[in-house]
């Protein structure tokens, strides 16, 4: 069966195109879904990966409306190919059922890998920095336990290494600086002397 994915980053945004493109390449059925690609909650997404069989083909207008990142759409495509779901990209020629595709497919690999590892480096670059710029006076008062969670998630995120820190703190609703100021704190407490700092009400 070929199955198409249309999505578009916000309510007013059109899916028109997309949509066309995709019957016009034969689609018999079309999941449709407005929302970022930043969000990890994609409803539409999940629905149809579920439908899957052996053999049915995937179409998008373009490979980048599968993921969040590089290393989301290769992990997900390469899911996909375990499945024996052969994906399309419409208009940047993607198409895993060739030795192109595939070719295209392990160099789209390589450059996930890189990404982590760049991500990873300038990771580690901004924990150095923070040490270097010197410790947290004594003991801290407290932490709310909103700041508590957040502190958790931030150590847990940054050590899958699978977000920038970009998306990690626009996840979180907090500011770039709050971020930095927050792993500043990470490195110097562990989850446990941190839990240990939430004021108890």
């Amino acid at each position: 069966m070929k199955i198409g994915y249309a999505r578009v980053s916000t309510l007013d945004q059109n899916l028109d195109l997309q949509i066309d493109a995709l019957k016009n390449a034969g689609c018999e059925k079309i999941f449709e879904e407005k929302i970022s690609a930043a969000s990890k909650n994609r409803p539409e997404l999940d629905r149809m990966i579920d439908q899957f069989r052996k053999g049915d083909e995937l179409y998008v207008w373009k490979l980048d409306r599968l993921g969040r990142s590089l290393k989301h759409i290769i992990d997900l495509v390469l899911e996909l190919n375990d499945k024996g779901v052969i994906v399309k990209g419409i208009t940047d020629g993607v198409d895993t059922s060739t030795i192109n595709g595939r070719l295209l497919l392990n160099i789209m690999a390589s450059f996930a890998e890189y990404e982590r590892e760049l991500i990873k480096e300038r990771t580690n670059a901004g924990l150095r920095s923070a040490r270097e710029k010197g410790k947290i006076g004594g003991r801290p008062k407290g932490y709310t336990k909103e700041t508590v969670e957040k502190l958790l998630v931030i150590r847990s995120s940054y050590k899958d290494e699978e977000q920038t820190p970009e998306q990690i703190y626009n996840s979180l609703n907090i500011s770039r600086a709050t971020y930095y100021r927050y792993v500043k704190i990470l490195e110097q407490y562990t989850n446990e002397q941190i839990r240990a700092m939430q004021i108890k009400k």
